[in-house]
């Protein structure tokens, strides 16, 4: 019974994003999800504290699966995964079980669940999923197709009949390395199925004028998704000359013919995209229905192919409003699908060169890929009819070599494989001049190479290795390739040459020589844009070899040495350019520290312009000369009587072949005059484009700034929503928590507080009825003690009559009377002998004072005469020298003026020494007179007065004595008014 689209149910896991991780930086999440068999998982996200998957996982069933799985409790495991980009291994950190049956239609708030089992003990880490049922509107639209597929015998035929094309989904089997499509029993071959990329055309025109870039320099590359896994091709900077590897994805597949069959038809097409960053510029579709066809067993003779390029499309083109270009002007891309058994050991077909190549005869060839991954051309295939720069080449006459099928030969793989193929030169190794070394045997075919191109000898002798800082010995080998030289083989130097540390070792057989053709424009972009790598080789006899180190060689450095002249082989002018280095190898894993130096030398020979011919490559690997350019079957000469002369001997035959001769010298002239004017064209062309590329860039450039600007704004806008989001989330939360903690507070209070009340109501209760008792109590004390008071009061009144009437009686006796004056006259006496006590003590102390004040006087008499008598000498002194001093300048100045001065002075001196004397018998006489009862104070004063006076004098002298002062400057006018005020103040103390 088929059943009802209706039931078609979805189990949506929403793995939103998770929190309490430990950052990696170099590490990504993945989660991947387990439900009935089939696995699904999450894209990488960088592994923070707080990873975001933002990613919703489906599994398709029916209502009654759904309550099978119910009734046998399926979990749906959820696995989380840490994976390192770099060795791509996966480090299991926890998982999580959800249970089915809680799960419901309709939406619920997603929860978070722990990581069981987790490997970070130190981390509670957590990830945030919901979990909804969903029914599947795809199933309403599409409905179920399983009738299409005709009944067949056997498990094969069981399982085609009744299935639902769409529901075969691959399951990778992770320990065996490929991928089942179909039930295990059925599936008993092993298929492997191939998608290269080759080249692209044209790419410019998917990037209008008006569309904006996400960088500002921007990396493009191919995306594409094969069998649900992800693969990108190398990037590239340029979508005018797209640069990158052709780069092949495979895939392991065990199936058989016919599932496989039937889910490539529902599969349909393999999208191709290609992207810038996160933005898709256009994509193209591949139908893969045709690889395998209904009963047919091509498969098992050989391989099955759907190659060609294939148009790019803008995801909306009249957004873009993108016009419709011609088929040679359409952006393309060159991609080749291969599917083959696993057994067969047939080689796949020579893809891509040229890529649409047609199977049958009557289909159209249109491309051809440019030698070296499209860009850096050796000896070019082209025909005659079209030149060297055009990517469109007609190839009838030209075929893939052996050496581009080896480069692009089928490598078998357990898992998804993505590798490099780097398309050689389409002549491994041949050349016009001589054959080069290591070329591999080829078919007889003709090359023409075209005329622009220059003969070009590279060679490179890698010298010695010293400095070595590896903790071991090691035998030597170095291994380089460059496929522009024309082979992708690799180059080694034999036989292994042991190398020991602090020592330096001569490499034997390490100079290689290469002849091939090119432009120089072609050399100098190759040149600088790719270095050669050299491989430093540990060759062990019972390990297996170890890469140690790589050393980066610059070629472009011999470009800017200086250039030699020499000659030829035919007398031609050839230059020369030689360069040598000492580079450092570096270690191949680790942080790339030195572990050794290697020495080489380079040399470039340009022997110039190449002819316009063709070479001829033998199965024997051997090319024909320069000097033969046409190729003429060797058919033997007719016979022909010796007696009449050879027929290339006559004037006639001579004659017609000097005139072929000239006509193809002139043919040749004319054109290279032709390639002369088309390279002008050409680069007059180029010109004009890189013009208008350079106006583009610019533009693009600004408008990219721009993006970037809004960009960096949305997202600090987004950065501060995620921030408020958080903090009002966290605020919230912490509001709930205290809203709670205040409640159960609240609670608690009204709790206590009711039972405070309850407990003082009862003691408020108590508490009145003992007050109560208690006034009741002093009430009746109150009623006797008033009792008591009246009768205390009666007595009272009684004994005071009595009182009263006793002291009447006592004051009229005489005894009481002289009792009282006798008290009387006792306080008198008291009274008189304390007056007279304290009289007599201060006699006594009055008189030990006056004794003490009779010394003190005795002693400040005596030191006052001893300090009179010293100040007495002393003023003689100083008299007697102002006399010298006088006497010198009166003889030397011999002035009236001054000997005026001096009798002045000395007149002033003799009454200051008159009024001395005078003073002291004054107070000799006061002294003896008062019974020496005057002060020594006062007569201390005196003497200070006179010392202080005869100072300001003497200082005023000395002043006038000098010339520089008179009368009336401001010092000497001060100093008289000082002596005059001291000579006042003398005369009131006396």
């Amino acid at each position: 019974m088929v059943p009802r689209a209706a039931d078609r149910l979805l189990i949506v896991v929403s793995i939103l994003e998770g929190r309490y991780f430990p950052k990696r930086p170099k590490y990504m999440l993945i989660v991947e999800a387990k439900f009935d068999g089939e696995q699904l998982a999450t894209d990488p996200v960088e592994h923070t504290d707080q990873p975001e998957f933002a990613t919703e996982l489906a599994w398709e069933l029916d209502r009654k699966a759904l309550h099978q799985h119910r009734l046998q409790r399926t979990p749906i495991k959820l696995q989380c995964f840490a994976l390192d980009p770099v060795s791509s291994a996966k480090e299991n950190i926890g998982y999580i079980v959800l249970d089915l049956r809680a799960v419901q239609e309709k939406k619920q708030t997603p929860k978070w669940y722990p990581l069981l089992s987790n490997k970070y003990t130190k981390f509670k880490s957590e990830i945030q999923v919901g979990v909804v049922l969903e029914t599947d509107t795809k199933a309403l639209v599409d409905g179920f197709k399983a009738k299409e597929a005709p009944p067949r015998e056997g498990r094969v035929s069981a399982f085609l009949s009744g299935l639902d094309p769409k529901s075969i989904v691959p399951v990778l089997i992770e320990e065996e390395g490929y991928h089942q499509i179909g039930p295990a029993e059925c599936c008993r071959d092993y298929f492997v199925l191939s998608v290269t990329i080759a080249f692209a055309t044209q790419l410019e025109q998917l990037v209008p004028s008006t569309m904006k870039l996400p960088e500002r320099q921007p990396e493009f590359f191919f995306y594409y998704s094969l069998l649900g896994n992800d693969v990108t091709n190398e990037t590239f900077t340029d979508l005018i000359n797209p640069n990158f590897e052709p780069e092949r994805a495979s895939v392991r597949i065990r199936s058989t013919a016919d599932v496989l069959q039937v889910y490539l038809c529902a599969q349909s097409k393999l999208q191709i995209h290609l992207c810038c960053g996160d933005q898709s510029l256009g994509s193209t579709e591949i139908p893969l229905s045709g690889l395998l066809k209904k009963g047919s067993t091509e498969i098992d003779q050989h391989p099955v192919t759907i190659e060609g390029a294939f148009v790019l499309v803008p995801p909306n083109r009249a957004k873009q409003k993108m016009p419709q270009l011609p088929l040679d002007m359409a952006p393309t891309v060159g991609v080749s699908v291969v599917l083959q058994k696993e057994t067969l050991n047939v080689q796949p077909l020579q893809p891509l060169i040229p890529l649409n190549a047609p199977t049958e005869p009557k289909q159209p060839q249109k491309k051809v890929l440019s030698p070296v991954s499209g860009k850096t051309e050796g000896l070019q295939q082209t025909s005659k009819d079209v030149p060297s720069q055009n990517d469109h080449s007609s190839p009838t006459e030209d075929e893939a070599t052996e050496s581009e099928v080896e480069s692009l030969k089928f490598e078998k793989g357990t898992n998804l494989k993505k590798t490099t193929d780097a398309a050689p030169v389409a002549a491994s190794q041949s050349n016009p001049v001589g054959a080069s070394s290591s070329s591999e045997p080829v078919s007889a075919q003709k090359i023409v190479i075209p005329a622009a191109s220059h003969h070009f000898c590279f060679s490179i002798d890698l010298r010695s290795i010293r400095g070595l800082e590896v903790g071991f010995p090691i035998n030597c080998i170095l291994r380089y390739s460059y496929p522009f030289f024309g082979s992708a083989a690799p180059i080694m130097t034999s036989p292994p040459t042991e190398i020991r540390k602090n020592m330096e070792v001569f490499l034997p057989q390490s100079y290689c020589a290469f002849d091939f053709a090119t432009t120089p424009h072609q050399l100098q972009d190759t040149f600088f844009r790719l270095p050669l790598l050299v491989e430093l080789w540990h060759k062990d006899k019972t390990t297996k070899d170890m890469l140690l180190g790589i050393a980066r060689l610059q070629l472009s450095n011999v470009l800017a040495s200086e250039k030699t002249r020499f000659l030829g082989g035919n007398g031609e002018q050839c230059w020369r350019q030689t360069f040598n280095e000492t580079v450092s190898v570096t270690a191949a894993q680790g942080s790339g520290n030195r572990i050794a130096e290697l020495s080489y030398a380079i040399t470039l020979e340009d022997y110039g312009l190449v002819k316009m011919h063709e070479v001829l490559v033998s199965d024997s690997s051997q090319c024909v000369g320069a000097g033969q350019q046409r190729h003429a079957p060797h058919t033997q000469p007719p016979c022909v009587p010796e007696n009449q002369p050879e027929p290339r001997e006559t004037l006639e035959y001579k004659a017609a072949l000097e005139l072929e001769m000239w006509k193809e010298m002139q043919e040749d002239i004319f054109e290279n005059q032709l390639k002369k004017k088309e390279m002008a064209h050409m680069q007059a062309l180029a010109e004009e484009w890189k013009k208008r590329d350079r106006e583009r860039e610019a533009l693009v450039k600004k408008k990219v700034a721009e993006y970037t600007v809004l960009e960096e704004q949305l997202q600090k806008t987004l950065r501060d929503l995620d921030k408020r989001e958080r903090h009002l989330f966290s605020a919230e939360s912490e509001l709930q928590r205290v809203k709670k903690e205040l409640q159960a507070e609240h609670e608690r209070n009204k709790q206590e507080l009711q039972d405070s009340v309850r407990r003082a109501r009862e003691e408020c209760a108590h508490q009145i009825e003992l007050e109560r008792s208690k006034i009741k109590q002093m009430e009746e004390d109150k009623l006797r003690l008033q009792q008591q008071l009246y009768e205390a009061e009666n007595k009272h009144k009684i004994l005071e009559k009595e009182f009263q009437q006793y002291k009447e009686q006592q004051s009229s006796k005489p005894e009481i009377q002289l009792q009282s004056e006798i008290n009387l006259l006792t306080l008198e006496k008291v009274e008189l002998e304390r007056k007279l006590e304290s009289a007599t003590k201060s006699k006594l102390h009055y008189k030990q004072q006056w004794a003490r004040a009779l010394k003190e006087l005795a002693r400040l008499k005596q030191r006052e005469q001893e300090s009179a008598m010293a100040r007495l000498k002393k003023q003689q002194q100083e008299l007697e020298h102002m006399r010298l001093r006088y006497l010198a300048a009166e003889e030397k100045e011999l002035g009236k003026t001054d000997r005026q001065e001096l009798e002045d002075i000395r007149n002033e001196l003799n009454r200051l020494k008159q009024q001395e004397e005078e003073r002291k018998q004054l107070q000799d006489v006061r002294d003896n007179s008062a019974g020496r009862v005057d002060s020594p104070h006062s007569r201390k004063l005196n003497e200070n007065m006179d010392d202080y006076l005869s100072r300001l004098i003497e200082e005023r002298d000395t002043l006038l004595r000098t010339g520089v002062y008179n009368h009336e400057d401001h010092i000497v006018s001060e100093l008289d008014r000082q002596i005059r005020e001291a000579i006042a103040k003398r005369n009131t103390t006396r």
